[in-house]
């Protein structure tokens, strides 16, 4: 290399390039870390770097010759190119390696309109001080190289139109706990702080990224999912579109629920007209969907969920297929369709399935929800009144049609509304549940609204976060852990603005939480048991049992200090009835692990004292917050030992947790030889978490004659999803061997626009 090459720094001037000073940052970045070479990096940089380089791209090459190494040989590179890329992001934020004083740091962020002005109101000096003294920036250097690649591009406060960055991310988590505790009395709120912040920052409790990018800043809605129910008049489609483009603009994840919508050709003002049907509003939908970026990130997302019973369904379920024009097709959205037993028992039997337009058959679209007996005696006396618009079509070919649009597109989801509100935190006579999200993970209950203003209308909103599996030593940790995720979530109903009245009420009545699970592949790896062989079902069980059991006592203990959410009467806990009450039965043919925690007394409690939340739990996919933690995503084994996400920022290899220790332990999803021991696993969580599930079926091709996955086998998975008391199915994904490299060892996965940033990959 000519030792007399030059650098430009940033204020124009040129010096000769300073090599010793690399040696040292990098020399500095390698220490303690196994497998990685100084001067392989330093030798990779110096090819790239030509005479008059500027300073930042001097860092961003030295950065990406460590990012390149990351192998399944040398998998240390990844923190080696963390440490390289945290030290250059520190030098854009403060100048220099070592970050100010917490004062200083929030007074000017203040000053610049970058962070909310309460914390200086909220906190003395004195305060910033003591909570400075629990910040360890040295815990930065425990990220991985993909979790700081997010933080920059998503949670970081920055101006994205210059690529300026403000802040590091410990003072990101310390500023978060500051926000979520500021309302505690001054004499406890250090304490649960300290606590709190020392959760998130050594990742035991993973945060969403509307907290983690928007908590601290001047902008103050935080959750991840938000559920809107459309009516069928003009009024409620109109106030349905305004909610959407309120809450994708704020970074919102959207579930739309339109299966009240009447069909193509129906009756409007007594015969004066055709109704146009549901593609139209649907199209509408989208448009509205589409309008807003999500804080800057990335274009909104929304599910839009109908009846397989809808007098359209032939048409709604092909919206998303490339085949058509754009006529008849809406491609931008996904789709929920919802069943129930009659459905499944139809098909079972070799039945037909009647369409009908809702409004055509009084009562009939409530019961679908509220009650399955009235459900069926409503479905079979429609059935035989000749005087009703219908259509009759054979199951198997609807379930078919349905199934091959879900294998096509990987979009199509499955909501089975029995399960939904048989077993439920609700009293479905008067809270049923009649969606999901984008995500079918949350199950809230929603009403019309016929105008943005209305109050009688409920929008409900979710607010999320979830436990490490793989950062616990033992199930009874997951007690103090539960009571600070309630207790930090719950604040932030408070703390929160609420854009729209019906949301604002729905919220402050209900008080719904969604805590859920990361690194669930690398606990079950630290266990030696797998997902496919039923090994792990005992473990499952006593996990999950204990999540449940101890976020409820967290939420009982919490309304006995400031009472139980105002609805808590609308819930089945209310009446005594807890998770544990009304599971699949099915569900202790595949595990017989008996109970192990007290829910009698836990019970008794409930009842005397109540709840602050109605809602604990939901597991989510936790895309991108698992990356943050270095963790695998949510509940799901990964494809490949390191994955290689391609996003915006090029693609970015990330290793399992504990590679070295563990590299055999795992089973990867394309080891998998099928659906089955995966879904009984889905089934056991589901006996204990109050709402759903991202729960996802995969499929490789090459598994099957003719490398094509039989149609069989997709319903007989659809079947025994049902039978286990599944609530929800969200992604099908098809193997397609691009994305595998020769080693089996990497996997190629796109981070999915749709969901990551502000939806539900939390």
């Amino acid at each position: 290399m000519n030792s007399n090459m030059t650098v430009t720094k940033r204020s124009g001037e040129r010096e000769a390039i300073d090599l010793d000073k690399i040696h040292r940052v990098i020399t500095w970045a390698a220490k303690g870390l196994d497998k990685v070479s100084v001067s392989e990096v330093e030798l990779r940089s110096h090819l790239q770097f030509y005479d008059g380089i500027p300073t930042e791209a001097i860092h961003e090459t030295i950065i990406k010759a460590a990012a390149d190494l990351i192998s399944p040989e040398s998998p240390d590179y990844q923190f080696l190119a963390a440490r390289l890329a945290i030290f250059h992001l520190r030098k854009k934020a403060y100048g220099r390696f070592e970050p100010p004083a917490l004062h200083d740091h929030v007074t000017r962020l203040v000053e610049l309109g970058k962070y909310d002005t309460h914390i200086l109101e909220d906190y003395s000096k004195e305060e910033l001080d003591i909570l400075d003294s629990y910040v360890d920036h040295w815990r930065d250097m425990n990220f991985s190289y993909a979790a700081v690649k997010q933080l920059e591009g998503k949670y970081l406060v920055q101006n994205r139109v210059t690529g300026e960055v403000y802040e590091s991310a410990q003072f990101l988590y310390i500023l978060v706990a500051a926000c979520l505790f500021a309302r505690y009395p001054r004499e406890t709120r250090l304490q649960y702080i300290k606590d709190f912040y020392d959760a998130v920052s050594t990742f035991k409790i993973s945060l969403p990224t509307p907290i983690m990018s928007g908590v601290r800043t001047p902008t103050r809605q935080f959750s991840s999912c938000v559920l809107i129910e459309c009516g069928d008049s003009l009024d409620s489609i109109n106030a349905t579109a305004s909610s959407i483009v309120k809450y994708v603009s704020q970074r919102a994840g959207i579930g739309v629920n339109a299966g009240r919508i009447r069909a193509l050709g129906s009756p409007i003002r007594g015969g004066e007209a055709f109704h146009t049907g549901c593609v139209p509003f649907y199209k509408y939908f989208q448009t509205a969907v589409k309008s807003c970026s999500q804080g800057g990130v990335r274009g909104g997302a929304a599910t839009l969920f109908y009846p397989m019973w809808h007098l359209e369904v032939e048409s709604l379920l092909v919206l998303k297929n490339n085949r058509g024009v754009e006529d008849n097709r809406i491609r931008h959205l996904d789709y929920g369709v919802q069943l129930n037993k009659l459905m499944y028992t139809r098909l079972i039997k070799g039945g037909n399935i009647t369409l009908f337009s809702p409004s055509d058959v009084p009562g009939l679209y409530d019961a679908f929800f509220e009650d399955q007996d009235e459900f069926e005696r409503l479905y079979l006396q429609y059935e035989q009144d000749d005087s009703i618009r219908k259509k009759s079509l054979r199951a198997s070919e609807l379930f078919g049609l349905m199934m091959q649009e879900r294998a096509s597109t990987g979009r199509i989801y499955v909501q089975n509304v029995d399960h939904c509100n048989t077993h439920s935190p609700f009293d479905s006579k008067v809270a049923p549940i009649r969606q999901s999200n984008l995500c079918l993970e949350i199950a809230l209950p929603t009403k019309p609204m016929n105008n943005i203003d209305d109050e009688t209308g409920e929008i409900a909103l979710c607010t999320l976060s979830a436990l490490n599996l793989g950062a616990i030593q033992n199930l009874d940790e997951l007690e103090h852990l539960s009571d600070l995720a309630v207790r930090a979530l719950d604040n932030l109903l408070d703390y929160q603005d609420y854009p729209i009245k019906a949301a604002e009420i729905a919220s402050m009545n209900r008080r719904t939480l969604g805590i859920g699970v990361i690194n669930f592949a690398n606990y079950l790896a630290k266990n030696g048991v797998k997902y496919s062989d039923g090994s792990a079902n005992g473990l499952t069980h006593k996990t999950f049992e204990a999540i449940q059991f101890y976020l409820l006592k967290a939420s009982m203990n919490l309304a006995k200090e400031q009472g139980a959410c105002p609805a808590f009467n609308e819930t089945t806990y209310a009446q005594g009835i807890l998770p544990i009450d009304t599971y699949k039965r099915e569900l202790d043919k595949i595990c017989e692990e008996p109970l192990h925690l007290d829910w009698e007394g836990l019970r008794k409690d409930i009842v005397e004292h109540g709840l602050r939340n109605s809602t604990l739990s939901a597991l989510m996919p936790s895309e991108t917050s698992s990356q943050i933690s270095n963790a695998t995503n949510g509940i799901e084994p990964p494809r490949g030992l390191i994955s290689v996400k391609a996003s915006k920022d090029g693609q970015l290899k990330q290793v399992v947790p504990d590679f070295d220790e563990l590299k055999d332990k795992y089973e990867l999803l394309w080891q998998m030889p099928g659906n089955d021991g995966y879904l009984q696993l889905v089934g056991i969580m589901q006996k204990f978490i109050d709402q759903a599930i991202s729960a996802n079926t995969n499929y490789d091709p090459s598994r099957f004659s003719g490398h094509k996955v039989p149609m069989q086998q997709l319903l007989k998975d659809l079947l025994t999803a049902y039978k286990l008391g599944v609530k929800t199915l969200y992604y099908h994904n098809t193997r397609d061997g691009a994305s595998d490299k020769f080693d089996n060892l990497t996997a190629l996965e796109k981070e999915d626009d749709d969901c990551a940033g502000g939806a539900c990959k939390i």
